[in-house]
């Protein structure tokens, strides 16, 4: 099959296009035929060599840990699925990659809705498991206000649209030039950065229930004292968290139990017209270096996704 690769750490230059032996799925595994695959900040860490997972890696690497495509290879104690099915979802992340290529395992899936574009689809598995998994550790009942600090990204945005189906009341912080994609998300956009409060309080909001810290810019502080409680904050991406007293939850890889539950209710949720994927920018396969760029400087409003198609050529 062909593949995007690295084979040393670094900047998006060190990605190309090059042939790779096809995976075979194991049991609970299902490989599909890959229509579009996303790309995360897990993959930008890792391709960089600057988080501490890199160490992990053999190389050369795949990256990638979320995809969409048509089933065609089904491993044993699969019964849900069949040869032929759209479907979307997330590899095994222990692995830390695979799905920017020809043909990739998935670990976690569900249907995709069949209006849903590929690129959505395939940018959508890991936010949404994500975010599903941050707002169960919430505990969240209809009728709060949520905070989302970084609410315009791809966990971010996802994070407020499935807040909303639950009758949660959003308020998200993001640059003033993605405040227009809140609203459409039917969020109240305030200014990102430091003094917080006092923005809430020119927007005339006085309570804050829970709060998410997806950027990691260290806001928990503020976010502790808007909520009045630390277990009242949930941080994916604050390393500092357990020196507040704050939940860093990290998912399958620190043994958490898993979102996985978000992807079927957000596939039914986009077909009742209540879910989107936010998309930054679409580009093939063999411009993956170019898809890591702006995946880094881009506006980071949204997904960043590479298409996969048979005229892919190494």
């Amino acid at each position: 099959m062909f593949a995007v690769r690295f084979d040393r750490f670094g900047g998006p230059e060190v990605l190309h296009l090059t042939t790779a032996d096809a995976p075979r799925p194991g049991p609970g595994q299902i490989r599909i035929r890959v229509h579009a695959a996303g790309i995360s900040p897990v993959d930008l860490g890792l391709r960089s060599g600057r988080t501490p997972m890199s160490a992990r890696l053999p190389l050369p690497h795949i990256p990638g840990v979320d995809a969409a495509g048509v089933v065609d290879d089904i491993g044993p104690d699969v019964d849900d699925v069949a040869i032929g099915d759209h479907v979307f979802g997330v590899v095994n992340l222990a692995q830390l990659g695979g799905a920017s290529a020809q043909y990739a395992l998935l670990h976690l899936w569900a249907h995709k809705p069949a209006t849903m574009p590929w690129t959505q689809a395939g940018a959508a598995g890991t936010s949404i498991e994500t975010a599903t998994r941050a707002l169960d550790l919430l505990r969240l009942e209809p009728g709060m206000t949520l905070l989302v600090d970084g609410a315009a990204g791809g966990v971010g945005s996802i994070a407020v649209e499935l807040a909303t189906a639950r009758g949660i009341r959003v308020i998200g912080t993001a640059r003033a030039d993605n405040h227009d994609l809140l609203h459409q998300l039917a969020a109240t956009p305030v200014p990102y950065g430091p003094g917080l409060a006092d923005r809430l309080n020119a927007l005339s909001i006085t309570r804050i229930d829970r709060a998410l810290d997806v950027a990691g810019a260290g806001s928990l502080p503020e976010l502790i004292d808007l909520t009045g409680d630390p277990t009242a904050v949930v941080t994916l991406a604050d390393f500092t968290a357990p020196t507040h007293g704050v939940r860093l939850s990290m998912g399958q890889l620190a043994g958490e139990p898993d979102g996985r539950h978000g992807l079927p209710a957000a596939a039914q949720l986009f077909t009742e017209g209540r879910f989107t994927v936010p998309i930054e920018a679409a580009f093939p396969l063999e411009k993956a270096a170019d898809a890591h760029e702006t995946a880094e400087h881009g506006s980071r409003r949204g997904k960043i996704v590479l298409t996969v198609d048979d005229t892919n050529e190494v």
